[in-house]
């Protein structure tokens, strides 16, 4: 009887600890909602946000890879990092500056009047109230979910059909050793055609713009390591088994098939794609 209190009490604890930890992350989320929304709604709203969101944020997280592609030309235990470390030296400055420049031409010129069209149709809208913390984590998740799918038949098929090879996607296979910046050097139709599809996934699950700013943020963040061309000691791959990561993609660019989804490996691993 006794046993039976002291394990009722821990469970009235526990559930008081784990109301205390939601209302907390709550409230953070709105603090942080409420800052990002504070004379911003003009720009939130804008239809360029995207394609400008999308660009500026390849273009920051890139930023360490070129400092780690400049190391790697000095130093043998950065070197040793590189997955294609036989393959000759990191990409110089000029490759770097070349491809920024092909990305942001096109980024301007196709990308983003598009996708302004895209959000002008779609109407986005302002809650005044942020998500919990359990609808953040399932509306970003639920997002790469969907994405990671879309991707993986878009992908597939452009390597199946000859004239969507050609046409959309060899340019960006240009790269046998990628590196970060090559993660958005395609064609502008691919271009778009990535940045829309992430964008109807965000639609399609319903999300909250909070939620939506987080899933671009990692999104752009997991597609620049994914090209890194290193396999290094803290990837996301290493810390999530499911995940494919830079060895799963840079198996992509060598062979020029197979490893089709962009993170996750099932898949590949489903329809006999999946190359280690």
């Amino acid at each position: 009887m006794r046993e039976d209190v002291l394990d009722e009490d821990v469970k009235v604890v526990m559930n008081v600890q784990s109301a205390d930890y939601g209302e907390t992350c709550a409230l953070i989320l709105q603090e942080l909602w409420e800052h990002v929304r504070a004379g911003q709604e003009e720009i939130l709203l804008s239809p360029y946000l995207p394609a400008s969101y999308a660009f500026l944020t390849h273009v920051m997280f890139c930023a360490p890879f070129l400092a780690l592609d400049a190391l790697a030309s000095v130093c043998q235990k950065v070197r040793s990092w590189r997955i294609a470390a036989g393959s000759g030296p990191p990409p110089s400055l000029r490759r770097w500056l070349g491809c920024f420049w092909r990305v942001l031409y096109r980024y301007f010129t196709v990308v983003l009047p598009v996708t302004a069209v895209y959000q002008i149709l779609r109407q986005p809208t302002l809650p005044v109230l942020a998500p919990s913390c359990w609808k953040l984590f399932v509306e970003v998740f639920a997002c790469f979910l969907l994405f990671d799918m879309f991707f993986f038949i878009w992908h597939y098929s452009m390597h199946r059909v000859p004239w969507l090879y050609r046409n959309i996607h060899q340019l960006h296979h240009q790269h046998h050793s990628p590196f970060a910046l090559a993660a958005q050097d395609a064609s502008s139709a691919e271009l778009l055609s990535l940045l829309l599809l992430a964008l109807s996934c965000a639609w399609v699950v319903g999300c909250h713009p909070l939620s939506e700013i987080l899933f671009h943020l990692l999104n752009s963040w997991m597609a620049v390591e994914d090209h890194c061309g290193y396999n290094l000691p803290w990837a996301l791959h290493r810390l999530l088994p499911c995940l494919g990561g830079a060895p799963f993609h840079q198996a992509h660019h060598s062979l020029h098939s197979g490893n089709y989804a962009p993170y996750f490996t099932h898949w590949d691993h489903l329809f006999g794609t999946y190359n280690a």
